[in-house]
């Protein structure tokens, strides 16, 4: 288990992810596992606890519509309109110039959400900066649908530990739409 055991305080968890640590966290759908995203080396070090090919991309989290404006060249409108009428975890793919590493887009592409989750959001506003997210699974395995279910040796090898009570996630992916040129395709419902 990670040496810093459970941690529930989003100002402690952001100082650490701000140090290059990965954490293990709930989001309004499954557990995540992920890390600052404008950190590469943190970035790597997700990309081996989950044994991860470097072609598969991460969902990048984001606390508000007002965040994700200030990280790509969408206007706060467009954002708005996309993220403020959906009622159920969406993730979107969107072509934009975002002010990210280069290792997170999916060929020009960005997958984007904005959790539902008070206490992910804390941590995020916390951070002041987008967080990876990707399930806290090794590649290819099953989604856990609870903190239960993890895996020990993710457990093991994660710098941060959310405390298990504070989930509140559906226990299923997001559903993932793709935005291009104004028009939405449905990836994953």
């Amino acid at each position: 288990m990670s040496s810093l055991s459970y941690l529930s305080d989003a100002h402690e968890i952001a100082l650490n992810l701000l140090q290059g640590n990965s954490i293990l966290y709930p989001t309004d759908t499954i557990w995540g596992l992920g890390c600052d995203a404008t950190n590469i080396e943190a970035i790597q070090k997700v990309y081996q606890i989950k044994n991860r090919p470097l072609d598969k991309k991460f969902i990048l989290l984001f606390s508000d519509v007002k965040m994700l404006s200030d990280y790509c060249d969408l206007s706060l409108e467009t954002l708005a309109s996309l993220f403020n009428p959906l009622d159920k975890p969406t993730t979107f793919i969107l072509s934009s110039k975002f002010k990210l590493p280069e290792t997170l887009s999916q060929d020009g592409f960005w997958a984007v959400r904005i959790p539902k989750n008070a206490f992910c959001n804390h941590i995020i506003k916390q951070l002041g900066r987008p967080l990876v997210s990707s399930s806290a699974n090794f590649s290819g395995a099953p989604n856990p649908n609870s903190f239960q279910e993890i895996d020990a040796k993710i457990k093991a090898q994660v710098d941060i530990i959310v405390h298990p009570d504070l989930d509140s996630g559906t226990g299923k992916a997001s559903q993932i739409l793709k935005l291009v040129d104004g028009n939405i395709e449905v990836i994953r419902n």
